[in-house]
């Protein structure tokens, strides 16, 4: 899938221009797995919200934008820096996380044991699989956020530490190699 991706120094923001589903509400997410050209690493980024926490780079579609594929590019340059060919789409995974005006009590959600919860997706992430050619040393993100390596079990420890099922299942989708 070709390029297309205008190295910004200064990262978007704000949710006015954002786009969100006609028919749940949920806001329109694109972001890449980054893997190693070898398949044995894949390239996450800490939460600006929780820098402890450890995630993929991903952010909400805007209006602007012609393809979910151009967001998902922007998002991974914006937030780690991340340049490289996007070799297949991993499809669409819903975050069924409660909606942060749901329920106040944070506490009760990450000490739950996968309760069922039942009510429309937060998000709808639309992710990629990216091979990574070049990480570039000055990125929009950069003070925000660090960047760093992991296998496919610590990658999986984290998401999973950080009650991010839906990330999980975007990296279970990619071809990372799972089994080193």
């Amino acid at each position: 899938m070709s390029s297309g991706l205008v190295r910004t120094q200064v990262a978007r923001t704000g949710r006015e221009n954002q786009v969100y589903s006609a028919l749940t509400g949920a806001r329109i997410v694109a972001g890449c797995v980054c893997l190693s050209q070898d398949k044995q690493y894949v390239l996450m980024v800490s939460s600006a919200a929780k820098k402890e926490r450890w995630i993929f780079p991903k952010g909400g579609v805007e209006k602007d934008e012609e393809s979910f594929v151009c967001s998902a590019r922007r998002e991974t340059w914006e937030e780690a820096g991340c340049v490289g060919n996007i070799v297949t789409e991993l499809g669409t995974v819903e975050d069924m996380r409660p909606p942060k005006k749901w329920n106040k009590n944070i506490e009760a959600f990450e000490q739950s044991e996968g309760d069922i919860i039942q009510h429309p997706p937060r998000s709808e992430f639309h992710f990629y699989e990216m091979l990574v050619s070049e990480l570039v040393e000055n990125y929009p993100e950069k003070h925000k956020r660090d960047r760093k390596w992991f296998s496919y079990v610590d990658a999986k420890k984290q998401l999973i530490a950080a009650k991010r099922p839906e990330l999980l299942e975007a990296l279970n989708r990619s071809s990372i190699i799972k089994d080193i």
